[in-house]
């Protein structure tokens, strides 16, 4: 059998599996009793988290998150499809049914961040370049709808027309504005709606600023974004 070459031009990832050893010995053999609890009672999250896949922003590391604190759903832009049933693939769906349904959180937040590329090729796709991929075009097209209807006002009434101009030099808008898109979204699902109107299911949209480290975030009650202190 000839011997099985190894790439030489891959970036290494030895570090990982010295990082899982290292959660080991801090989470097993340290403080056993949460691994443990985990292991045998199953988890029981308080919030679901659905971020954008940016390896910028984690999750677990941003918020400093336990094993077994977050239910995390990642894709392109933090998005979340409109509720429909029917044919097709509905993994972010799936997830954040299994996450309401059947863990029961109290809490969903919509992360958004400055720089995404997500939002980025939308923005290039409103302006007539579509993207040389299988899948992004379509998947990120959701957020378009959201810029042009939730841009910088939580009421209909107040919404305003903003050029794509003026988007593409402060993207930011745009990217605030998807996270306002998800969170209407995640309205259009039936058991998301009726455990809001219950109180027992809070929605929050926050945008993360790579540059600064700012966090953005709703109001309560509203669903417009605004820095906090």
């Amino acid at each position: 059998m000839a011997e099985e070459c190894c790439p030489t031009n891959l970036r290494n990832i030895s570090h990982f599996e010295a990082a899982v050893r290292r959660f080991r010995s801090d989470h097993y053999q340290r403080s056993p009793e949460l691994m443990h609890a985990l292991s045998t009672k199953g988890q029981a999250p308080a919030t679901l988290i659905i971020a954008c896949s940016d390896s910028r922003v984690d999750t677990g590391v941003l918020l400093s998150a336990q094993p077994g604190e977050l239910f995390t759903v990642r894709n392109v832009a933090n998005l979340v499809p409109p509720y429909l049933q029917g044919s097709g693939l509905h993994g972010t769906g799936a997830a954040i049914e299994y996450a309401v349904r059947d863990l029961k959180v109290d809490h969903i937040i919509v992360l958004g961040h400055a720089q995404c590329g997500g939002i980025k090729a939308m923005l290039g796709m409103a302006e007539g370049h579509l993207p040389d991929r299988d899948f992004v075009g379509e998947w990120v097209s959701m957020a378009m709808n959201a810029t042009e209807l939730y841009l910088n006002a939580d009421k209909p009434e107040e919404r305003q027309k903003v050029s794509l101009a003026l988007l593409k030099d402060n993207p930011g808008l745009a990217e605030r504005a998807a996270v306002t898109g998800s969170l209407h979204n995640l309205l259009t699902y039936p058991w998301i709606k009726e455990r809001v109107e219950a109180g027992t299911l809070a929605l929050h949209g926050w945008w993360f600023d790579i540059e600064t480290g700012d966090l953005w975030r709703t109001e309560p009650g509203t669903m417009q974004l605004l820095p906090i202190d």
